[in-house]
């Protein structure tokens, strides 16, 4: 009885294993979907901290699948000294990628000494995929369909700036020095010749892609070669915010892989500005750079005090700590047309931030383009901030080309919003006395004003245009007034704002000869605000708006309104759409939006079709 039982279980186990293996072959597929299917495809060390399927093939050509995992030091040193004497390509990217992948077992050690050594790993995974992507090899270069070319040229990226962190808490270090790897040497130096900055000027330097973004809509990467780098610059007089500049960093192996081995190898460490065309030259091959124009904006924005000056600026809290002025956002480039943004009231350059990254995204415009943008303070009066910003302009084309050599320096755009807008126009129009006659009834020379008091007068009201503005895009722009300085705004905003000695003075020795209605406007105060000039009764603002643009200056309107009805019915919550309109414009468009639509998609295409109409470049208007 006992034995007839065992023969019926080993029955039953036998037919179990028949019925298993009917169900699961030894080899054989799995249905998955074809997001699955694309995530295995893609696994590498990057995206699944795995090695990839080429890299297996590598690892099973010389039976070290199962070793790596149990030294991978040994079997990197292996496969290093295979890459010495056989010219297949793929071992050198195999070694790419197990070079990283130990990099990050390294860096999560508990081993202070294994922690020194992850750069050293990681700087050799850049090198490798250097020698993979460019080095010269009786195996041709892979071709551009080959998944490891775009991964390889990753993993160098991603490897050397996380093989530069030997700084102090894993900073970067971009310093000349010879660094002792573990299959040999390399001595770097520093290359600065197409930089177009000083590395004091600068405070650190951190990667892009420790970072996502917020608060922009893209993120402009171009891909290529070279590690992306965010350039903290150094707060100067100059410049008293956070700047942060667009940096690609690439090493540029000049020797071969038998000469890092003998520790005879050099490289240099040549430093890109992403403003610029780069396209390198590495042995007769022209890879692009890896460049990243808006993580370093969104940086150098994130703890930034310019966002006190919306409400700080206009109240004159803040305006002494940051000036008046003409910032570039860039170094100045004399084969670049400049493009100078002017914000509104209660706002400040950051709020140009989206449309300066998507324009500055734009393969045309940021070729034949520079983006300057001018911040001032939004409670003077208009003709005061208006007149700042000529003089800004006029210096800064006297600083950068004193002897008149840069033509397209001749050729600016300004674009400004709201009270911008306002400005902007006073750049572009001759007034001769009739900004003086609006607000006082006579000429200048009828005011009976000291010299220097009559002097300032002029250079305030007796506006010439800057000759080197070639054209203007109004924004929003409150050309006879907005629907919200009403009498009580304006005098209640009276009782906060903190005005200049200087403007105060100024309006002071002016008010005698204020006109009837110019008094009536402003009240018992005497002083005007920048929201007295942006009053429909403002008799300064009526002429202003009757005023055509000087000869050859080309004008065009964005004019934002909210809802679905008749444009010219309708109003954007702070400006009627017949406030914004101005006759003899080369364009008018209508964005449905509110007041602050400089960020608004058709917004920002429209300006770009203007700029191409600007270069002579045929663009469809936005539908």
């Amino acid at each position: 009885m006992h034995f007839s039982k065992t023969i019926l279980r080993f029955c039953w186990f036998l037919s179990a294993v028949i019925l298993l293996a009917g169900c699961a072959t030894p080899i054989g597929i799995k249905e998955v979907s074809p997001h699955d299917s694309y995530r295995e495809l893609m696994a590498n060390p990057l995206t699944e901290g795995v090695a990839s399927n080429a890299t297996k093939i590598v690892l099973r050509r010389f039976n070290l699948l199962g070793e790596y995992e149990n030294d991978p030091a040994a079997v990197i040193a292996f496969l290093h000294d295979k890459a010495l004497h056989d010219d297949r390509r793929d071992t050198l990217y195999a070694l790419a990628e197990l070079s990283y992948l130990y990099g990050e077992r390294l860096e999560k050690s508990v081993v202070e000494a294994e922690q020194e050594l992850a750069p050293d790993y990681f700087l050799l995974a850049s090198i490798y995929a250097y020698f993979f992507l460019l080095d010269d090899r009786i195996e041709p270069a892979p071709n551009a369909f080959d998944i490891r070319v775009r991964t390889a040229c990753d993993l160098y990226n991603f490897a050397l700036w996380r093989g530069m962190q030997t700084g102090n808490a894993g900073a970067l270090n971009l310093t000349a020095a010879v660094r002792k790897l573990p299959v040999g040497a390399l001595a770097i130096t520093v290359d600065l010749t197409k930089y177009p900055w000083k590395l004091e000027e600068f405070e650190r330097f951190e990667p892009v892609d420790k970072y996502v973004i917020r608060g922009i809509s893209i993120r402009n990467r171009s891909k290529g070669v070279g590690s992306a780098l965010i350039g903290v610059k150094k707060v100067s007089q100059e410049v008293p915010f956070p700047q942060a500049v667009p940096t690609t960093i690439f090493l540029r192996t000049n020797a071969s892989l038998v000469e890092l081995t003998v520790g005879t190898a050099t490289a240099s460490l040549e430093f890109y500005s992403a403003y610029d065309d780069n396209l390198l030259d590495v042995k007769g091959r022209h890879p692009p750079l890896e460049t990243d124009t808006t993580t370093p904006v969104a940086y150098a924005l994130e703890t930034s005090k310019i966002w006190g000056l919306d409400l700080g600026a206009f109240w004159g809290k803040e305006f002494e700590s940051i000036p008046n002025g003409l910032y570039l956002t860039q170094p100045y480039r004399p084969d670049r047309i400049p493009v100078i943004f002017v914000h509104g009231t209660f706002s400040n350059p950051a709020w140009w931030a989206e449309m300066l990254n998507i324009l500055r995204g734009d393969p045309i415009l940021q070729q034949k383009f520079q983006f300057w943008a001018f911040l001032y303070n939004s409670s003077a009066p208009i003709v005061v901030s208006a007149t700042d910003l000529r003089d800004a302009l006029r210096n800064k084309v006297a600083q950068l080309d004193p002897e008149g050599k840069d033509p397209v320096l001749r050729e600016m755009v300004v674009v400004g919003h709201s009270q911008g807008g306002l400005l902007t126009k006073l750049t572009v129009v001759d007034t001769g006395d009739s900004l003086v006659l609006a607000l006082t009834g006579k000429d200048l020379d009828s005011l009976e004003l000291p010299e220097e008091k009559k002097a300032e007068a002029r250079r305030l009201l007796v506006v010439e245009p800057v000759p080197e503005i070639k054209r203007v895009v109004f924004i929003s722009t409150p050309h006879r007034g907005s629907i919200l300085s009403k009498q009580w705004v304006r005098t209640l905003i009276k009782k906060f704002v903190t005005l200049p000695v200087r403007i105060v003075e100024t309006a002071l020795s002016l008010h005698t000869y204020f006109g009837e209605d110019a008094k009536r406007m402003i009240g018992s105060s005497k002083v005007l605000t920048s929201i007295d000039s942006m009053s429909p009764d403002n008799p300064v603002l009526k002429t202003l708006a009757d005023t055509p643009l000087a000869p050859g200056v080309v004008g065009h309107s964005i004019i934002a309104v909210k809802g679905d009805g008749d444009p010219k019915l309708g109003n954007d919550g702070v400006v009627a759409y017949t406030s914004a309109h101005l006759d003899g414009m080369e364009s008018e468009f209508i964005v449905r939006s509110g007041h602050s639509c400089q960020g608004h998609p058709f917004t920002i295409e429209e300006v770009r079709r203007i700029l191409l109409e600007h270069l002579g470049t045929q663009a469809k208007p936005t539908q």
